[in-house]
């Protein structure tokens, strides 16, 4: 996995822009600046959650990339402080929403109240109205919650009786979830689990990191302390030079081979099509493109390399990819498709 951490001076010549050299160093430098922020952001979260370093890389990404990310472990792992730690790294309103089987709609998005002395109905707004949302345990809540929770994180607004309100940028939902095999949960829709631009699996820490969890964490008044060190202007800045950062044609169809790998496997000589019911759709191109792109930011280049697509596919990939009954009969999930993937289709 590459390292956002990495020297940003080690630039492949294969991958490397073939001209505008100088507006390129212009543009590497302009990142450098802006980025830092961001690289003290994933330490300051670090300082409070031992051995989940690939999550909080993953919650900045999604952050840098303008897309929604969903988190899945089982509990005890420290989702949901993980995400209550990044949102005290960012001077910015932040909501928590516990998702509970009997959570209706309007407590999520909000509902017009009628004022008896008025005569009139008003809008009460809903705890969507934040730039920062903490969907916890959404598999807890029926379909009809988590569907409401589509036109916010799609169209970045949401409508109460025949008034609709924008969402202020920057607008992120970051939602855990407890594995399907749980009980009292409800497996998410294919629309919406296509939304979140990853899915982060978090698994249990090792005995070194579960020893300074214990060194760290066992007290009767343990706080978290995490000083806020970005705010929404710098990140709305960081998005529009994450948008600038050159991708070449080489890492374009490097891309696109790994998601059409993901729907006619056999086109890539992989013998998986029995395995798959459906692929990854465009939206997975988007979002694979966009994260490469924010993990290309957080190392300081203004150009994005197949290492940053490779890092990032797996998280990208893995909820998009539907398998079949006979994959099931099999043992094999999506994860193990995707995995054959990255090692079959050739890197740049």
């Amino acid at each position: 996995m590459i390292d956002p951490m990495h020297d940003a001076s080690s630039t492949p010549d294969n991958n490397t822009p073939a001209a505008g050299h100088e507006s390129l160093a212009q543009l590497t430098a302009e990142i450098e600046i802006h980025s830092e922020p961001f690289r003290r952001l994933i330490n300051e979260v670090g300082k409070t959650i031992v051995g989940q370093e690939g999550l909080i890389g993953r919650m900045v990404i999604a952050l840098l990339a303008g897309g929604h990310l969903l988190i899945e472990g089982v509990p005890g792992l420290a989702k949901t402080t993980a995400v209550a730690c990044l949102s005290k790294g960012i001077s910015t309103s932040f909501q928590r929403l516990q998702f509970t089987p009997d959570l209706l709609p309007a407590d999520l998005i909000g509902t017009q109240v009628y004022r008896p002395q008025t005569q009139e109905f008003v809008v009460q707004k809903g705890p969507i109205f934040a730039n920062m949302i903490l969907a916890d345990e959404i598999n807890r809540a029926p379909a009809k919650v988590q569907s409401a929770l589509l036109e916010a994180m799609q169209e970045r607004q949401v409508t109460i009786g025949s008034e609709t309100f924008f969402l202020e940028e920057p607008f992120l939902v970051m939602a855990t979830q407890n594995p399907v095999e749980q009980e009292g949960t409800y497996p998410l829709p294919e629309a919406q689990m296509d939304r979140f631009i990853m899915k982060v699996v978090v698994d249990y820490p090792n005995r070194d990191q579960e020893l300074q969890i214990l060194r760290r964490m066992s007290k009767t008044n343990s706080k978290i302390e995490v000083e806020s060190v970005t705010t929404p202007a710098e990140i709305m800045t960081a998005r529009e030079l994450v948008d600038r950062i050159h991708v070449s044609s080489p890492v374009e169809e490097y891309i696109v081979d790994l998601v059409m790998a993901t729907r006619n496997p056999a086109a890539y000589g992989m013998d998986l099509a029995e395995l798959i019911q459906y692929g990854a759709s465009p939206r997975a191109t988007i979002n694979l493109t966009l994260a490469a792109k924010a993990n290309a930011f957080l190392s300081g280049r203004a150009y994005a390399t197949p290492e940053d697509v490779k890092a990032i596919a797996m998280d990208v990939l893995r909820h998009r990819v539907i398998i079949t009954y006979e994959a099931e009969a099999e043992e094999k999930t999506a994860q193990d498709i995707v995995r054959t993937i990255l090692q079959t289709v050739p890197v740049p």
